[in-house]
């Protein structure tokens, strides 16, 4: 009997799985131009992204006046953040409000609705949160002075403008009905300017022969500033000529004046009382109370003070970006406009790029200015870009072109440009819409 030997061998043992690498997280708190510009730049990185913020959208401020004196509807100046998700797989979007930042764990708090408190872990934080509207230590003037800096805030707006002319058509009493008629905006950048010379439009031709006891275009529009000219930020050439063309479309302009009380008569400036019912704040901005959760340095509109690579100095993989960072270039502190909040969301997602894949920094943040444009009613706008300085329809036409273009959808540039343009021919304006307030 032959006896076969088999040798037994060991089981083979599956070789031990890779431990899988987890990707960097980056958080992004804001939706506005510097959040969703570094969310897009980091479109192909290989990272994690998380975009918070309290609202499902995004606003183009620039044509923000027009939502607020009924040129345009809210639809058409702002798009879903959400829709970023369908062309960006890396990020993820969360709707919620940002209660508490700690530096020390990298996380960040946030109360989302529904669902209660989280924590949200970073590697790499970008503050994009933005300005609101700064009283100067008045906050009691905004209950009734609004400032426009989202989209309540313009339908409120446009509520309180064309209700003035509603009461004041069902009124018999000459001083109500002149208090009604008169508006008043405090502050005059080109926000202020804008507004008041489109009210001035809306007043003059929008509404005119839409009444029978009264006449809008006979409406009072005054226009107050603490300083000694209105747009200090631009050259005083153009001031002057802006300052002429409201004056043809019926604007009183006060500078030099400071504001001491807002009430619902109206305000006192410079000791003088000025009736009105409706009062706009256009003057001051201040930062997002986020920025405090930092525990940064900060600026007397409570902006971080940030580094040349937009970072703070307590964390080097934190960065504050747009209108929230405080920076200073050549000796003069970067404009807190759209254009600088882009550029400042790009520099910071390409750092955070870069750092990911090991490199170095490059050379630090850098603003370029493409110009400064201000629209003043129809047929007319400034331009200052270095030392060209122009004014007048030429301007206005290439001020129209760049706003359809930088629009951030299709559908709003198609919407904008068709609306713009029955508003031309006609003088009319689509969206004049009293809001209902909410029933109990």
């Amino acid at each position: 009997m032959t006896t076969v030997l088999t040798k037994s061998f060991p089981e083979d043992k599956p070789l031990p799985a890779k431990a899988a690498v987890r990707k960097k997280r980056v958080l992004i708190i804001g939706g506005g131009f510097a959040g969703v510009a570094a969310a897009r730049t980091l479109k192909r990185a290989d990272v994690e992204i998380t975009l918070i913020d309290r609202r499902n959208h995004h606003i183009f401020q620039p044509l923000l006046y027009q939502v607020a004196t009924a040129v345009l509807a809210p639809s058409e100046i702002a798009s879903p953040i959400r829709q970023l998700e369908t062309r960006q797989k890396n990020l993820r979007v969360i709707l919620a409000d940002v209660t508490g930042i700690d530096l020390g764990t990298r996380t960040v708090e946030a109360l989302c609705p529904g669902s209660g408190t989280r924590k949200i872990e970073y590697d790499f934080l970008v503050v994009a949160t933005g300005m609101r509207p700064s009283y100067f230590g008045h906050d009691e003037f905004a209950a009734n002075a609004p400032g426009l800096k989202n989209l309540n805030d313009a339908e409120l707006i446009r509520t309180k403008l064309l209700s003035a002319f509603e009461r004041a058509e069902s009124t018999d009493d000459e001083k109500a009905r002149a208090r009604l008629m008169t508006f008043v905006l405090v502050g005059a950048g080109p926000t202020g300017v804008e507004l008041a010379a489109s009210i001035a439009h809306l007043n003059s031709v929008t509404l005119r022969k839409n009444f029978r006891d009264i006449d809008p275009a006979e409406s009072k529009i005054v226009l107050l500033d603490g300083g000694v000219r209105i747009l200090p930020t631009f050259a005083e050439s153009l001031s002057r000529k802006v300052a002429k063309r409201l004056g043809k479309l019926g604007v009183q302009v006060l500078t030099g004046v400071k504001v001491e009380k807002v009430d619902e008569e109206g305000v006192v400036a410079a000791g003088a009382r000025i009736p009105s019912a409706t009062v706009l704040w256009t003057a001051g901005v201040a930062a997002s109370p986020i920025v405090k959760m930092l525990g940064t340095t900060t600026d007397r509109a409570g902006r971080a003070c940030v580094g040349p690579f937009m970072d703070i100095p307590e964390a080097p993989d934190v960065f504050v970006a747009g209108d929230a960072a405080a920076m200073t270039q050549d000796g003069h502190p970067v404009p807190g406009v759209a254009q600088a909040a882009i550029q400042q969301g790009r520099f910071v997602g390409r750092l955070i790029a870069a750092r990911i894949r090991g490199r170095r920094d490059g050379n630090p943040f850098r603003y370029r200015s493409k110009g400064n444009m201000a629209v003043v009613g129809k047929n007319f706008a400034i331009l200052e870009a270095g030392r060209l300085r122009t004014a007048g329809f030429a301007t206005w036409l290439v001020w129209a072109m760049l706003h359809v273009m930088a629009l951030p959808q299709l559908q709003n540039r198609f919407r904008v440009q068709t609306q713009w343009l029955w508003s031309y021919l006609s003088g009319q304006r689509s969206s004049r819409l009293i809001s209902e307030p909410p029933r109990r």
